[in-house]
């Protein structure tokens, strides 16, 4: 096995890997949120955000009335005379914004088993392509009528939910063990990146040539990226034409003990009863909870309670955007510094940084309540969303160390069970906020809180780190 230097540099073919799928998931998500910051622009601006009389005034005590004469005026300068407007209700915006889940839960799954099967490098590419493709649609769509773009919205989710676990299947084959914290998070922070590219270059198209250009040229961009990415992927370090001897031999001996993509045939039954996978669904589905609630939720806090106007709220709501996705890249590195220099163990490391994921944004949730200074309270939500990221180097990526023969159909699994919690989360804050103002939101960061304590005890105490025997190459096969 070669030293370390000889595996690392920004211009070997893993690196590369890693900066392609930054972008790649960049583009993921500028496609799937341009729809829910155009949908503004789209609305009746005589009744904004869809506000009306009809709007669930009880879900969002105060809100519709102190932002509604701003957001007036932010809307009309939204409105170019050639783009339509649409006079749809609070009701059907969020029907349309929510159609993208259903469809996105439906491949997770299927995603991660078919790049295992065909290889992660066709299924992701396709994916990216067909998003790029129906964003291109959405104008079109909401001209034909409110089901043509649910329907849009549900195939958009179908495709977009094959191209995380595509991304888990590609980094078996290329991560090495002492890598992957640095390499998957290096790719993961295209996300958040991508999440808050599409909150600021947004806004200025539709101001300047009107929404339907956000769908046009986010779709364009994103049809002209997959050649790139069909161009520039390689399934594996073998097939790569470009890639040194030394890297790949390298990369080959690290992960030589992991065996082959699977099979047809899946260890179903073993998974079911694998309590290390339990501990990462589990675990996950804790972590989305909070991260989901603080993503949906932050505005609508630092607005009817906080009382901060459109423009700070705008900022602030995007200030965890580019913290999470440094967060990821720096524990990502911490992480894999950490396993090189054998201070702890694979085990160790996932359950360190998991915890710190966890514990430390839970904590800022339940101080939240008690700290007088909106300011403090901002610092606190903010880092809360900062330093859930640490879990880029735990849960996370834990899939790839206990079944990489299976990761991107784990991960699908998982994905699953954290979209289930992106749904019910804000859900959850509606009904408590709804009941009473002050202490709904309490509440709300009080169950956030407990969910990821106990997650992390669950993970603590059943998580592992090394691969499991129904995912070894001669037991898979059940």
């Amino acid at each position: 096995v070669y030293g370390h230097s000889a595996s690392t540099g920004l211009c070997s073919a893993r690196c590369g890997l890693a900066l392609v799928l930054h972008v790649s998931l960049f583009m993921a998500y500028v496609l799937r949120v341009s729809l829910s910051i155009a949908i503004v622009a789209m609305t009746n601006s005589s009744h904004p955000h869809g506000w009306s009389g009809s709007a669930p005034h009880g879900s969002y005590p105060g809100f519709a009335q102190d932002v509604s004469g701003k957001q007036m005026q932010i809307t009309e300068i939204c409105f170019p005379g050639s783009a339509p407007v649409y006079d749809w209700s609070a009701e059907t915006q969020g029907i349309i914004l929510s159609s993208f889940f259903y469809g996105y839960s439906l491949t997770q799954a299927l995603g991660g088993y078919c790049s295992g099967l065909f290889g992660g490098k066709p299924v992701l590419g396709s994916g990216l392509l067909l998003s790029s493709m129906l964003t291109l649609l959405v104008p079109r769509a909401a001209e034909l009528g409110v089901s043509f773009l649910i329907g849009l919205q549900v195939l958009l989710g179908l495709a977009e939910g094959v191209i995380f676990p595509a991304q888990y299947t590609l980094w078996a084959k290329w991560a090495p063990p002492l890598e992957r914290g640095r390499l998957m998070n290096i790719a993961d922070a295209g996300c958040t990146f991508g999440t808050f590219i599409a909150l600021l270059v947004a806004g200025i198209i539709c101001q300047s040539l009107g929404w339907p250009f956000v769908f046009y040229i986010f779709g364009g961009i994103g049809c002209a990226w997959c050649l790139c990415w069909f161009l520039l992927v390689y399934e594996d370090p073998a097939h790569h034409p470009w890639i040194s001897a030394r890297e790949q031999e390298y990369i080959v001996s690290s992960l030589a003990h992991q065996g082959s993509s699977h099979s047809r045939s899946l260890p179903l039954v073993a998974m079911a009863k694998s309590l290390p996978l339990w501990a990462i669904t589990i675990a996950c589905f804790c972590t989305d909870w909070l991260f989901y609630m603080l993503l949906t939720s932050m505005p609508m806090f630092l607005s009817n309670v906080l009382h901060f106007d459109l423009r700070e709220n705008g900022l602030l709501s995007s200030l965890p955007y580019v913290g999470n996705g440094l967060g990821h890249i720096l524990a990502g590195l911490l992480a894999d510094f950490l396993l090189a220099r054998r201070v702890l163990g694979t085990a160790a490391i996932r359950k360190l940084f998991s915890a710190l994921g966890m514990l430390l944004p839970a904590a800022f949730l339940v101080a939240v309540p008690y700290v007088g200074s909106s300011t403090v309270v901002v610092v606190l939500l903010t880092l809360a969303l900062t330093i859930i990221s640490m879990t880029g180097a735990g849960i996370n990526i834990n899939h790839i160390d206990i079944a990489p023969r299976y990761a991107g159909f784990l991960l699908g699994i998982t994905n699953t069970f954290g979209i289930v919690a992106g749904i019910i989360a804000p859900t959850t804050v509606g009904l408590l906020i709804s009941q009473d103002l002050q202490t709904g939101w309490r509440n709300a960061f009080f169950v956030s809180a407990a969910l990821n304590l106990f997650g992390l005890i669950f993970y603590i105490d059943f998580g592992s780190g090394t691969i499991q025997e129904w995912a070894r190459e001669d037991t898979a096969v059940q």
